[in-house]
């Protein structure tokens, strides 16, 4: 689970999520931030674990569903069940494009594109802030 908070006392109001997230974890979640590509410490994170929503502590990621893409951002081939993360199309500046939602908390992770590996083909393409990494033994 994140350290900031669990699935059972999730922050509610904006003021408890800006209470309980640094401010880049605020500014990529809550008003959907792009953290710099090739800032993140979890871009080259191979060791086995999960990938956990930095606000909200849900399970998104494992570490066997991540490659490496090129794009300087963490990228992932699938997230460990359809209802943990949300997509939705975004409008904006750089045109159309999928944004990523954790399903839980509806925090911003980032973007998912259809130029993946197999077997799915996708690349979820997710910003380091948004993602706490655990280790399993």
């Amino acid at each position: 689970m994140s350290e900031h908070e669990t699935n059972d006392a999730r922050p509610t109001t904006d003021a408890e999520w800006r209470r309980v997230l640094s401010d880049e974890e605020y500014r990529v979640l809550r008003e959907s931030g792009t953290e710099p590509a090739g800032t993140s410490d979890l871009l080259h994170v191979d060791a086995d674990g999960v990938f956990a929503c930095a606000g909200c502590g849900t399970e998104l990621f494992h570490t066997d569903q991540k490659y490496t893409s090129g794009t300087g951002w963490p990228s992932f081939w699938d997230p460990v069940a359809d209802e943990t993360v949300e997509t939705g199309r975004e409008t904006g500046l750089l045109g159309s494009r999928i944004e990523v939602r954790c399903g839980e908390c509806d925090g911003h992770l980032g973007h998912v594109f259809d130029d993946g590996p197999d077997p799915t083909g996708k690349r979820y393409c997710i910003n380091g802030v948004a993602l706490e990494f655990t280790a399993t033994d």
